[in-house]
């Protein structure tokens, strides 16, 4: 059998392996953007409307290294409501490791924030958000959002900060999060979030896992924006299971 060229066993990595293999670069003075997605084979971000109805115990072991390894993780409201977004789950141990390491995670153990951008503040007050986390999430939103809306959001824990009048740009985006020293970005989603950073050239790194399924219906792709665009990326890794799943890591050419 011909061997897929720079291509490793999933089952032959530690966890230290794995956290070397996409620890961030060191000394960041400014966001390094790194998306997380799946999609199937024939291209769909979704199957029952969810991305989990696309998960694999491999895609799920990279998950969740790449939110130990983040100092935020950045999603859109829609893909909170959708995905039934709580409190990133992680391990404090792990955390502090990675950070002694130098790869990512946190100095005393703390679970990433989740960051999530609504130009309407339209978060749900009893959405798992707010409800089922340990850290408070940071919703960034706009001047322009119902003040009493995003009054609500602070009383129920959150930290809300406004990065524009009626839209919240990548750069202000990435602004709020350096202001806040949360230079190692996840995004998880969704695809009209990550189009918009793309849009912007604002995407260091994409991790992409392809789930070994054909699943056809009408699911979205994994980035939608108005206009298109071409960067070029150029394939760091690939890692492989057995059960078919391909995990790639691309970045910036």
């Amino acid at each position: 059998m011909q061997r897929i060229h720079n291509a490793t066993q999933l089952t032959d990595l530690s966890q230290d392996d794995l956290a070397q293999l996409y620890a961030y670069p060191t000394d960041l003075a400014a966001p390094c953007v790194r998306a997380n997605f799946v999609s199937s084979i024939d291209g769909a971000a979704t199957s029952d409307g969810q991305s989990a109805g696309l998960g694999t115990p491999a895609d799920k072991s990279v998950f969740l290294m790449l939110r130990e390894l983040a100092d935020v993780v950045l999603v859109g409201a829609g893909t909170v409501r959708a995905e039934n977004y709580g409190g990133a789950r992680t391990d404090p141990q792990r955390r502090r490791a990675l950070h002694d390491a130098g790869f990512g995670g946190h100095p005393d153990g703390a679970a990433p924030p989740i960051a999530v951008v609504t130009a309407s503040a339209a978060i749900d007050l009893d959405a798992r958000l707010l409800t089922d986390t340990t850290v408070p999430p940071l919703i960034i939103t706009t001047t322009t959002a119902p003040a009493d809306r995003k009054q609500q959001l602070t009383d129920a824990g959150a930290v809300v900060v406004e990065a524009g009048d009626a839209a919240v740009t990548p750069k202000a985006l990435l602004r709020v999060l350096a202001e806040r020293g949360l230079h190692r970005v996840l995004c998880e989603g969704g695809p009209h979030l990550f189009g918009e950073l793309l849009g912007a050239d604002a995407v260091d790194e994409l991790c992409l896992t392809t789930a070994p399924l054909l699943v056809g219906g009408t699911g979205r792709r994994i980035s939608l924006s108005a206009h298109e665009f071409r960067h070029r990326m150029t394939r760091a890794h690939i890692l492989l299971d057995d059960d078919g799943t391909m995990l790639i890591r691309w970045v910036r050419a």
